[in-house]
């Protein structure tokens, strides 16, 4: 196995690993998730499985249109992202909540901005290792590099705008008090909504392409 192998594999395992992790953080934070976290918790309000178990099977549904739309961003990364993200992100909410069971608003702020830019940074390394994106991931890629109706930080916006009201529809639809929206679609939300687009575009181009073509 040549070198740049091995840098692919290690950036989409611990990429993807990464992503789980952030979103432990935003959940954490509970000031808003990124987007497609907000539209899984709020279908997983609706559905009494783990949120592990409602991840992987709406992965695997966003997935079906992946492989009909284009395969080339199905990959290692996208079967990691499948089986082992949404586990992932329950394990670090557990140890969160172990180490801060009542988080202060100073600790979750930090947390909600770690997250964001460890959401980032993660993607970027991953979509650079071309080893397969996330489901979602692939959506706004096929918008802008199959479809060509745009460039990515717009047509991930699009994505993620949607996701947000979806999320937030679930969430209502569950029955919870609209007083608790905001820890799933709240200012943490509308950030990454905005800014991830960007943020990841930043991030492939001064970090993750450079530390692959080293």
């Amino acid at each position: 196995m040549d070198t740049k192998m091995k840098k692919r594999i290690v950036m989409t395992i611990l990429g993807q690993s990464a992503c789980g992790v952030s979103g432990g953080l935003f959940k954490t934070a509970a000031l808003g998730v990124d987007p497609f976290l907000s539209f899984m918790s709020g279908i997983d309000e609706l559905l009494p499985l783990s949120f592990g178990t409602v991840w992987a099977l709406g992965c695997a549904l966003l997935l079906l249109f992946t492989f009909r739309a284009d395969r080339h961003y199905i990959g290692l990364g996208t079967l990691f992202n499948l089986f082992f993200m949404g586990y992932i992100t329950e394990f670090t909410i557990a140890i969160l909540k172990v180490l801060s069971p009542e988080p202060s608003m100073v600790l979750r702020i930090l947390l909600l901005a770690a997250g964001i830019i460890l959401t980032c940074i993660s993607a970027a390394f991953y979509y650079t290792a071309d080893m397969g994106v996330s489901a979602y991931d692939s959506i706004a890629l096929i918008l802008s590099g199959t479809w060509h109706l745009g460039p990515f930080r717009i047509c991930r916006i699009l994505c993620d705008l949607v996701c947000v009201i979806g999320g937030a529809s679930f969430f209502l639809l569950s029955g919870k008090p609209l007083s608790a929206l905001p820890t799933l679609t709240g200012i943490g939300t509308i950030i990454a909504a905005f800014f991830m687009g960007p943020l990841i575009d930043f991030f492939e181009i001064h970090w993750a392409k450079p530390y692959f073509d080293n």
